[in-house]
Parts: structure tokens; sequence; C-alpha cells
């Protein structure tokens, strides 16, 4: 199978190397990691060496040294088999097989995916079809096979599943989420058909992720199309296998992206998608032009993003929300909310030189935004210049100055698009339920990828702990708790400490006291 799975020919000439695990090894290099290096001199605690490819020759000490695997082990889909799994061994074959055009990789129970940035033709329904029902051994390493052995596996113990897909910003997390739900909705098929004749439930639950992406993406330094939020999806299932149901719930949306954005990244995809997509009818509804540039809260201005077409996924979006049953005064609605957040932030204010207060210098703005929310303007402009406090027992107005303005409107801004978030998720959820009975449901856990900016929000901060929280779970689960079993069933074996050294930094910041 093409990408999935080496050719007869490219096998026969890996293997038919010649091999001696006495006269290479691996060795640190700065530019590629590791580099096969040929053994010169044996000299007692070091070699002599010279690397394969830039024959350079230099003394290493034989434990920074790690051993080379024989070459009927090259692009080997399972790593679990390797003879020597070291670090460089692991390197090698992923890199083999990602040059290869073969993405997926076992390594044991894990199945390890590596971004190609390109479409690949492995997902198509014939690819489906060959996965479905097969053992792991029977077919090439795919996001397909752990979908369908959580699917069989809930079906035989009557368990419910969760599938974990983690990893940096970048990595590929949440298209291998969308491919886990388009692999359930094609061969687990739906309980009945909306009465309505609309679209089914299996495709209102593939068509959730446009939606979703929308209003929770963002273009990052390192992801075109970066989750800026985490979501559980739960895809509930009656006593035959059918889908009776689905939920999504999230986690730590990135408010902060709203009010501020690295140099060369963008706000949420939704912004960018009305500005360039919508119609001039509907750009005049919502008070606005089609130049990101015109909007502060968009403070890098108009980003092109070669990868995304903003005109054609906001056409996207407005299709998949009406087969979710978002009707079209409510979408306008939420498209005139997301207006006025732009609106409210182009709100620009002068100090008053006889007191520490402030006023509105251009009223155009905070009119505009209150006539998309559909409040007065008056009130809204005097609650925020003098916002109205309790004091002891009675209500005072408390002047601010500029900076304390600006800082409540940013606030207001972000809890806004907040809300504007937890509607549209409402909504899709209210489309997925149904009164069918839910025996079992299978997770499938997509949280934000692990980034580290020059400038840190408070919520960047939450998805690296969250995310190093389940990398010690996973460490602990997966690699403590065996070795731990190794010692107790009397096996020789080095106790490796898997990145335990980042406990104390979890346990500073989420100490009480």
């Amino acid at each position: 199978m093409e990408y999935l799975r080496a050719n007869a020919k490219d096998a026969a000439l890996a293997t038919a190397e010649t091999f001696s695990d006495k006269k290479q090894v691996w060795v640190v290099d700065q530019e590629d990691g590791f580099v096969k290096a040929t053994v010169l001199e044996d000299k007692g605690e070091s070699f002599l060496v010279s690397k394969v490819t830039s024959h350079e020759e230099l003394t290493v000490k034989k434990e920074d040294t790690q051993q080379i695997n024989p070459p009927k082990f090259e692009k080997l889909e399972d790593m679990a088999n390797l003879t020597y799994l070291n670090e460089a061994s692991v390197l090698h074959n992923l890199k083999q097989r990602y040059y290869s055009t073969m993405i997926y990789t076992y390594s044991g129970i894990f199945c390890v995916a590596i971004n190609p940035y390109a479409r690949l033709p492995i997902y198509t329904k014939e690819v489906i079809n060959s996965y479905k029902g097969k053992r792991r051994t029977e077919m090439p390493p795919h996001i397909y096979t752990v979908a369908d052995e959580s699917y069989q596996t809930m079906i035989q113990q009557r368990e419910n599943q969760s599938i974990l897909i983690t990893g940096e910003s970048g990595a590929g997390k949440t298209e291998n989420t969308k491919k886990v739900i388009q692999y359930f909705a094609s061969i687990c098929g739906v309980e009945g058909k909306s009465a309505d004749h609309g679209a089914g439930l299996d495709e209102q639950l593939v068509q959730c992720n446009p939606v979703l992406e929308a209003f929770g993406n963002a273009k990052t330094i390192k992801n075109d199309n970066s989750s800026r939020f985490g979501k559980f999806i739960r895809i509930h299932f009656g006593a035959q296998g059918k889908i009776h149901s689905a939920d999504i719930e999230r986690y730590l949306l990135e408010k902060a992206r709203v009010t501020y954005q690295n140099p060369e990244e963008r706000s949420f995809h939704i912004f960018y998608q009305m500005l360039k997509g919508m119609s001039q009818a509907e750009l005049d509804e919502c008070l606005l032009t089609n130049q990101p540039a015109n909007y502060a809260l968009l403070s890098n201005g108009d980003v092109i993003v070669d990868s995304l077409c903003d005109p054609e996924l906001f056409a996207e979006t407005k299709q998949c929300m009406s087969i979710l049953k978002f009707t079209p005064e409510l979408q306008m609605k939420i498209f005139k909310f997301t207006a006025g957040i732009l609106h409210l932030g182009n709100t620009t204010l002068k100090s008053n030189k006889r007191d520490e207060g402030c006023t509105v210098d251009d009223s155009q703005w905070i009119d505009k935004a209150c006539h998309m929310f559909g409040i007065n303007a008056v009130e809204m402009t005097k609650a925020l210049i003098k916002p109205r406090i309790k004091v002891g027992s009675e209500y005072v107005h408390k002047g601010q100055n500029a900076d304390q303005v600006k800082y409540s409107i940013g606030a207001l801004c972000k809890s806004i698009f907040e809300k504007i978030f937890t509607l549209v998720l409402h909504m899709c959820n209210e489309t997925l339920e149904t009164k069918l009975r839910k025996n079992f449901f299978i997770g499938v856990l997509d949280i934000a990828g692990f980034e580290i900016f020059d400038f840190n929000s408070f919520e960047q901060l939450c998805i690296n702990l969250t995310n190093e929280k389940i990398q010690q779970f996973f460490n602990h689960h997966m690699f403590t708790l065996e070795q731990e079993e190794y010692r107790k069933e009397g096996i020789k074996w080095d106790f490796i400490d898997f990145g335990l050294d980042l406990e104390p930094t979890i346990e500073l910041i989420e100490r009480v006291s």
C-alpha cells in the first residue's frame, strides 16, 4: 500500500546492506542529532571513530555512543521490535519512514504520527474499509487502526474507551482527531436518520470541526491552523455499536489572543473569514470593511496565510452551521457580536486635564459596537468610564483613567468572544444530542499543543502545564509502572528516568501555599 508500507524492492535493498554491530555505532552530531560512525580503534573507555558521511575522525566515550540495529530492521513498522531500542535508532527509523512518506509508525501500543505538511491519499473510503475489523498486525500502521481497536474493544468488553492525541503545536493532532471521527462516522453507522431528511448525525459530527476551527483556531508561528483550545469529544454508541449521539467538552480557550497576537500571528480565524468572505451587503449590515488592518484588535493587520483561503473557509463555516441547524438569523447574530468585538476594540480615549478620569475620543466605534450588541451606547459608555460599584451598603460611580478603561474594554472583548464560542459549542452539542439510549462511548482528547513564544500568555502557561501533566501521566503509567513490573519479576533492567525531573516545576505551579 503506497504511502503506508515500503514496497518490496526498497525493503530488499535496505536489508541487503552488510552489517557488523561491532564496526559501526551512533554518535551525537550537532546538525543531524545522531549519525553513523565507523569504529577505527577501541581505546578501552572510548572509541576512535570516523563519521560515515563526513569522514570526520573523533574520539568519543563509549557511554556516549549507541548501538546500531541490523539492516533487516530498517523502516520497521513497530519500533518495539527493534533489537536496540535507543534514541538514535528510534529517530533514524522514524526519519527513514518519513522520507518514504510513511508518516505512521507503531511503538508498542502507541501510534507515532509525523506531520507530512501535504495531503496524502491515505484517508479515502477504500482505505477506511480496508482497516475495518482488521488486527493490528494485518495492516500497515495508521490512525484508523487505533480507532478500530478502540471500537472493537468497546464492543467486545462493553466498556468505554478513550483515545489521547497529544504532541507539540503543528504535530497534526487536530487533523488526526478529525480522521478518527471520520472513521467512526464511516464504519459505525447511525441509529436512524434525521426526521426532516436533512444531514444525519454522522455527517453533523464531521461538520462540527470547521465551525469549531473557525472560532477556536488561529495561525501561530509554528502552525497555520493551531487549536487554541482543548476538546474532549464523546461519541456515544448503542448496544449494537451504532452511533447514538455525541457531545464535546472544551478546555482552556486562549482568550488573550482576542486582544493580542505575537508578530506574524493572527487572531481567531473567524475575524478574517468574515472580513474576507462576507458579501458587501453582509459587511454593511455588520458595519465592517474588508481590511483587517482597520481594526486594532487584529494587531498584525492582514497576515497572509498561503495554506488558508479565508473566503472559501467562511463559505464552508456558514454551510456547516446550516447543517448543524444554526438558523440564518442566529448565524447573523453571532457574526454581529463578533463584529461588535472588532468595533469595541477600536475605541480610543483621551485623558481629562482637570482630573484623573477620561472620555471617549471618537464615539463612532462604541456606537457601532453597541448597535451590534443591541444595547444603549450612552449607558455602555457610562459603565466603562465611570463604573457603578458597591461600597458598603451603597452604590457609587468610580472614575477610571484611560489605561483602566482600555483594560476593561479588552477584558470585555475577551469575555464576549468566550460567550460566543460557548454558544457555538452549545448549539453543536444540541444538534448532536438525541433521545436514543447511550450504552458506551469512545472519547477523543485533543488538547492545544505545547508552544513557547517570545511573549507567553497565562492561557499558554496553562496549555503547557496541561501537556506536561499528561506527559508525566503517560510516563508513569507506561514506563515507570512497567519497569516496576520488571523489578517484581526479577528481570535484570537498568532503570531509566523518563523526564520526571520536571515534576518539581509542576508542583511549584500547582502548590496551594
